[in-house]
């Protein structure tokens, strides 16, 4: 059995400002810096170890998969590559999402940042965002897993929705319900034997 570990970054400057951000590096808040060694600890508890890490390319990803990397204390490579990178919001980003939805509607904004196949004005459908993150995935981290590696991936809510939903077979009317959580790891347990993923898990601190 071989895992795969999903999580996305924690809360950067733009998620508190509650701002579409897209492609725009945009650091992570102390929160998320924090998000990033909670994750760690949720990790540590279940005992996994990783053997190769992939990042998108922007900062917020890489800072929190450093973060991660260095509170559990072990050396893992680190690949980055644009593929796993946040959707494109072309003209949205940078706006606040409240102020967007009083121009647009809120049944407009909900279907750009929702929908499968709708795009937003100069930017990506979730649609174009999956096929640019699956045939990463499946060359590469799919790879890994099917050599008997334990992957980690820090990327994004829309990146890692596509991933998701290929992995549990979403259908166009799921994908919209679908929320990933910031800071919360998600693990998949693949067996190589039989190349299926055979269990999956979505790791929450213990409530008292």
């Amino acid at each position: 059995m071989s895992f795969l570990c999903l999580l996305r970054h924690g809360e950067s400057l733009w998620n508190e400002e509650n701002r579409f951000t897209g492609w725009v590096d945009v650091p992570l808040t102390d929160k998320g810096r924090q998000q990033a060694r909670d994750a760690a600890d949720l990790i540590k508890a279940k005992n996994l170890k990783f053997d190769v890490a992939y990042t998108s390319e922007l900062s917020r990803a890489i800072e929190t998969a450093n973060i991660l990397i260095d509170s559990l204390g072990y050396y893992i490579p680190v690949i980055k590559d644009s593929h796993l990178n946040e959707r494109n919001y072309g003209d949205l980003q940078g706006l606040n999402k409240q102020k967007t939805a009083e121009i647009y509607g809120p049944e407009q904004v909900r279907t750009w940042r929702r929908s499968y196949d709708v795009r937003p004005p100069n930017g990506e459908s979730l649609e174009d965002t999956q096929k640019r993150t699956l045939p990463f995935f499946q060359h590469a981290i799919l790879t890994d897993l099917e050599e008997g590696r334990n992957v980690l991936v820090v990327a994004h809510g829309n990146s890692l929705r596509s991933i998701v939903a290929y992995l549990d077979s979403l259908n166009k009317e799921q994908i919209l319900e679908l929320e990933i959580a910031e800071g919360l790891p998600i693990i998949y347990e693949y067996n190589e034997s039989i190349k299926k993923f055979v269990d999956k898990q979505i790791l929450t601190p213990l409530k008292f």
